[in-house]
């Protein structure tokens, strides 16, 4: 059996049957007699042992003085403290070797001496700070994506740039429309109708609506095609980096939203004046039902009983899949080493049903096995050769973690979407049938907002009131993070 995870890294590790090593026949084992006991705290060397004087039997004599019999213990007393804090030296040093040559054997090699590494180090220590329950996603995206630049400058303007114009279109549209600071519902509708339709004042198009890139869209060629900065750079992006910024547009105008995911994809949904989720596909500008995700038929009923789609995700939940996002340009970027595993736990300590992070440690796991495998001389993929690791107590207790995660992972009922079958349930959305209860929903939606615009106008011609005087809130990237 092959275990493949995210198409863009290819991994393949048989290891169908070996969940459980068989005994094999154990290496000689050395003479215990002829060894260095360095285990024991108190070892001394047995040969350095015979260096320490003893006191001649002429000192046992009663004339000899008391003080030069005290003076000889003394230096004999010395003798056995210096041999004894070389033994402890030695131990330490043999327990430093042996700790570095394990890591050397059993872990990935650092990529820390590649440029734009620590980069990463850096975005890593600063999500690390954020409160998770009342952060910026602005703010964390930024990090994420900045890593990716190696903490360019220019792409700090550009970034925040294209956030402060979003905004101002979209507050722009608000306060045409008379839309009250509260209505969550109509500002909700605002920030959709800037990704779905085209925006005009004054008669002049200043927004146009927002395309879907078919082109490369899951990054493996090119993985800023995952990113916000390249959404708000060409108007054009996919269900990765379409929901992210909107989250971050909602933040901005003060609405709540909520990212939901499925397999290899990602939407919104938000809550309306009746109290009902309401879901955006923002890959085609339409509303969408939970009918259409099932029609995938790629979600299984484990996944939804285990959580791990179609729930509405809380702050703490984004957060975990920001690292994620972190770890996963990192190993596009470089490639895997014991530093992905650290931001991978981080993600899985935020959320533990992480489906993605959980399958970016699979692939850290197995990738390191296969590289210890290889240093010692063990052909992973021929089962016969693969019994070796029997001698190897590091090796079997990795095997059986990558097991254990796979077991993990079929049972929480994630299965992987081919691109092809994707391409064509996305396409699936736009049909006749979808669009149709689209089409419902918006004239709902819309039904709704006029009467509210009715009631607001109404309300001001019985009690006039002067408009009071807001700053626009204007997105900055704050300087800790940069």
């Amino acid at each position: 059996m092959q275990k493949i995870y995210f198409s863009s890294i290819l991994l393949s590790l048989s290891l169908l049957g070996f969940s459980q090593i068989p005994n094999l026949p154990t290496r000689e084992q050395p003479n215990p007699n002829t060894l260095q006991n360095y285990s024991d705290k108190n070892f001394v060397s047995p040969q350095k042992n015979k260096n320490i004087p003893t006191l001649p039997s002429s000192f046992s004599n009663s004339n000899v003085s008391k003080i030069q019999q005290q003076n000889m213990a003394m230096v004999q007393n010395d003798f056995k403290r210096v041999e004894a804090e070389e033994g402890g030296r030695n131990h330490q040093k043999y327990s430093n070797e042996t700790q570095e040559q394990e890591e050397k054997t059993y872990f990935l090699n650092s990529l820390a001496d590649k440029t734009g590494v620590k980069a990463y180090y850096t975005a890593f220590n600063n999500l690390s700070k954020f409160n998770p329950e009342d952060y910026s996603i602005a703010d964390a995206v930024f990090i994420v994506e900045n890593a990716y630049y190696n903490n360019d400058k220019n792409f700090q303007s550009t970034f925040q740039n294209g956030i402060q114009k979003a905004v101002k279109v979209i507050q722009s549209q608000i306060k045409n429309k008379n839309i009250d600071e509260g209505d969550n519902s109509s500002k909700n509708l605002a920030i959709f109708r800037y990704f779905a339709d085209d925006t005009k004042q004054n008669g002049k198009v200043v927004h146009k609506a927002m395309k879907y890139d078919f082109d490369d869209y899951m990054g493996v060629k090119d993985y800023s095609k995952m990113f916000v900065s390249k959404l708000m750079k060409s108007n054009t992006g996919q269900c990765h980096s379409m929901p992210l910024l909107y989250l971050i547009l909602a933040e901005q105008i003060g609405a709540e939203a909520f990212l939901v995911l499925s397999p290899n994809h990602s939407y919104i949904r938000y809550m309306d004046d009746t109290g009902e989720m309401q879901s955006l596909e923002l890959t085609n500008g339409m509303f969408s039902a939970n009918s259409f995700v099932l029609n995938s038929g790629y979600i299984k009923s484990e996944a939804l009983q285990n959580k791990l789609y179609m729930q509405n995700l809380d702050k703490k939940q984004v957060l975990s899949q920001t690292f994620v996002d972190l770890a996963s340009g990192y190993i596009h970027k470089f490639g895997y080493d014991e530093f992905v595993g650290q931001i991978i736990n981080k993600a899985l300590e935020l959320n533990p049903n992480n489906i993605n992070a959980t399958l970016w440690k699979s692939n850290t796991d197995q990738i390191r096995f296969q590289e210890a495998c290889k240093r010692l001389g063990i052909n992973y993929e021929d089962k016969q050769e693969l019994q070796n690791i029997r001698n190897y107590p590091n090796l079997v207790g990795q095997l059986q973690e990558i097991n254990n995660e796979f077991d993990k992972i079929d049972k929480s009922g994630f299965s992987i979407m081919p691109p092809e079958d994707y391409e064509q349930w996305l396409g699936s959305l736009s049909n006749a049938e979808n669009k149709q209860k689209s089409e419902e929903i918006a004239e709902r939606m819309r039904i709704i907002n006029t009467q509210k615009q009715k009631e607001a106008q109404q309300k001001q011609k019985l009690k006039p009131t002067t408009p009071k005087k807001e700053t626009p809130k204007v997105y900055t990237i704050p300087k800790a993070w940069l």
